[in-house]
């Protein structure tokens, strides 16, 4: 997404995002009294100026490590949003998805949540709908996702999207921190989420991780995978988000653009040989395609890709050890195109088409016709 950002915005970061007091006429102003550092019988000039170096430098180094750029009205309001899923699989960004996501924020406030990158996504978000605002939050560590300010950042928004990227980073500096509590809270007042690529990969409560990824190096292939389902790189984690109807659930994007299925197949079975679920399941969905989740879990699936894979093994893996190829039986898969629908609380669909896959020592095999993996 190249979109360029225009308008009127307001950038903060560090000591102007949460200064100690602010005026009545709204700027922010430094009080050392109120942050605890009382200045009023120092000893002398240079304990004074000590102390107040040491907070410039302590607030400074806050300014560094998070980036909040806004366009629209700096003031938040507070509409009545409604629950949805936008579930994107990366690639071209999807109007539509975007203009769902914007009218289950009911006008208020659209945050977009990454690690890296730009702000490309406010002019480009607030072209396509009417919203108080756009922002844009890059957090880029551990101790950006620490900050008090953060949290109420994102806890003052109505609609949260989640940038592509790398999910690493998303888990590494985001998971246990007050930046998870935060969606996590917006989650549970039945606020909307959306997700795309990295993204999207973190929505559900299983997550491939990537966490073994070298920082440079290609993503991991399903090759690899399906030869060893405990290679190094395999990490995968749980726990992150909290979001009806991905309980249970693998999230995956890129699908078959990127040719996923084998390593997919592989952290289903780890999932399953690991004992974190006896019947796990999985939304796989290709690039340019998406899939929109209404409250009642039933979910519209759009875009030009080759659409959303919806996986459910049947039994557990027969071989899913270290340093030997997979062996997996049974899992059936309901590939739903544009247009179809999925029932993520009844696990049914209309629309698409159902088959069956098995591994056998590393090796995918098909019911379909032509024995096609996608």
């Amino acid at each position: 997404m190249q979109a360029a950002r225009h308008g009127k915005h307001y950038a903060s970061s560090g000591i102007a995002a949460h200064p100690c007091k602010e005026r009545k006429d709204g700027a922010p102003t430094l009080l050392l009294q109120a942050c605890g550092v009382v200045i009023g019988k120092m000893k002398t000039f240079r304990q004074s100026f000590s102390a107040l170096a040491l907070l410039l430098a302590a607030s400074f180094a806050h300014a560094a490590s998070y980036q909040y750029i806004r366009i629209g009205n700096k003031n938040d309001i507070q509409t009545k949003p409604a629950f949805g899923i936008a579930m994107m699989g990366g690639g071209s960004d999807l109007d539509e998805a975007f203009r769902w996501l914007c009218q289950k924020g009911n006008g208020g406030d659209f945050l977009i949540l990454r690690a890296s990158g730009s702000d490309a996504y406010n002019s480009y978000i607030n072209g396509l709908c009417k919203l108080n605002s756009v922002a844009t939050l890059i957090l880029s560590d551990r101790q950006a996702a620490q900050d008090p300010a953060v949290a109420e950042i994102i806890r003052q928004a109505e609609v949260i999207f989640i940038a592509g990227g790398d999910q690493a980073n998303y888990v590494r500096d985001w998971k246990d921190t007050p930046v998870q509590d935060a969606i996590n809270a917006n989650l549970a007042e039945g606020k909307p989420i959306g997700g795309t690529s990295a993204g999207l990969a973190v929505l559900g409560e299983f997550v491939y991780g990537a966490l073994g990824d070298p920082p440079d190096g290609g993503a991991l292939v399903s090759a690899a995978v399906l030869l060893n389902p405990y290679a190094e790189r395999v990490t995968l984690v749980r726990g992150f988000l909290k979001i009806p109807h991905l309980e249970n659930l693998l999230t995956d994007s890129h699908f078959a653009k990127r040719d996923r299925m084998g390593r997919t197949l592989g952290f289903l079975a780890r999932i399953m040989q690991d004992g974190w679920s006896k019947s796990p399941r999985e939304v796989a969905i290709d690039e340019k395609s998406a899939v929109l989740v209404e409250p009642d879990g039933k979910g519209t699936v759009l875009g030009s890709g080759k659409g959303a894979y919806f996986l459910r093994p049947t039994q557990k893996p027969e071989a899913c050890q270290k340093d030997e190829p997979l062996t997996f039986q049974g899992i059936s898969v309901y590939r739903v195109p544009a247009g179809g629908h999925f029932d993520l609380t009844s696990w049914t669909g209309d629309g698409g088409t159902a088959y069956s896959l098995s591994v056998e020592k590393g090796k995918i095999d098909s019911t379909q016709a032509n024995h096609g993996v996608y």
